[in-house]
């Protein structure tokens, strides 16, 4: 049997025509051996996100993303065609979101919710906004970028005051004190020269008396011992001394006490006799009646003619009262 090349052209064709279909639908994510479900999600921008891209949930591959259409003519919002090559259940408050990566290739991932519903064929899903990997970025990067140009605004001003700063006149006073710094730094080398340096003569010196010192080390202890010795000689004669000069001087204290108490002796006779009291208070009392009768009467005892004529009354023989009060 013979084909006409017409008829081998024909078929040809057709093959190639459903090939081509059959690609188209498989690279947009639907598969014509297996029964497709299509749900959709809508989002207010979808950045990088493609047809064909994956659709999955906690990872696992449910889907392809079928079709991207505008919702409106001011595409207000962009509609999202899912077409879901598994049998999920996906329960109807899951939320999906988009993906994307630093190597561009983007993917809708569904959180899913606590729902006990499921979506059904045709339903739409919650979606919610989702940075991507460089926005992240970049959010993390923008406030380190503010730091260092804070940063490098604070040297560009310090350095400017440094510049204000070091004039012609602080530049010349640095040189000399760095001169000068280099001069006491060869000073200081010729002090510290381990040869013929002034430290190293002095530290000689020390290491000379120190070994002086530790040469004659028994004869230092002897005398230190001989000192310790006589110092607490003399230290303990002296205590002796004063204790024994302290006890003679208690005994005799205790004596002229005894004396006193028992009536010997001047002091004992005036604490312990009552006669020396009374014939003190007589003769205080015989002096104060006198001195009164003479303010009295003066004429009794001044004969003088300045005074008239000798006053003839008799003599107090008690003081008057405000020398009673005096005396108290």
């Amino acid at each position: 049997m013979n084909i006409s090349n017409e008829t081998k052209v024909g078929a040809l064709t057709v093959i190639a025509v459903t090939l081509l279909v059959l690609g188209f639908n498989f690279l947009k994510g639907k598969s014509l051996l297996k029964k497709s479900n299509v749900i959709y999600a809508r989002f207010s921008d979808v950045g990088p996100l493609e047809i064909s891209n994956l659709v999955k949930i906690k990872g696992f591959r449910i889907g392809n993303v079928y079709k991207i259409d505008n919702f409106d003519k001011d595409v207000s919002e962009v509609i999202v065609t899912i077409n879901l090559l598994e049998e999920v259940n996906i329960p109807k408050n899951s939320v999906a979101i988009i993906n994307s990566s630093l190597t561009g290739n983007s993917s809708i991932s569904i959180l899913p919710g606590n729902a006990t519903t499921f979506l059904a064929k045709g339903d739409t899903l919650v979606s919610s906004t989702n940075p991507d990997i460089l926005s992240k970025v970049m959010g993390s990067v923008d406030p380190v970028m503010a730091n260092i140009k804070q940063a490098v605004d604070s040297l560009k001003l310090v350095l400017s005051n440094l510049n204000s700063v070091f004039d012609e006149g602080t530049k010349a006073n640095l040189k000399t004190v760095i001169a000068n710094l280099k001069t006491s730094s060869d000073n200081l080398s010729v002090l510290l020269n381990s040869k013929d340096g002034a430290l190293a003569k002095t530290l000689n010196n020390v290491e000379t008396f120190t070994g002086n010192l530790n040469g004659n080390n028994e004869k230092i202890n002897a005398t230190v011992d001989n000192l310790k010795n006589t110092s607490q000689k003399l230290s303990e004669l002296e205590v002796k001394e004063t204790v024994t000069k302290l006890n003679n001087t208690i005994a005799q204290l205790q004596g002229i006490i005894e004396k006193a108490n028992n009536g010997n002796g001047t002091l004992g006779m005036l604490i312990n006799d009552p006669r020396l009291y009374n014939n003190l208070q007589n003769t205080s009392r015989s002096l104060n009646i006198l001195l009164d009768d003479l303010k009295l009467h003066p004429k009794r005892y001044i004969s003088f003619s300045v005074f008239g004529k000798k006053d003839k009354s008799e003599p107090l023989k008690a003081p008057l009262a405000d020398s009673i009060n005096n005396q108290k």
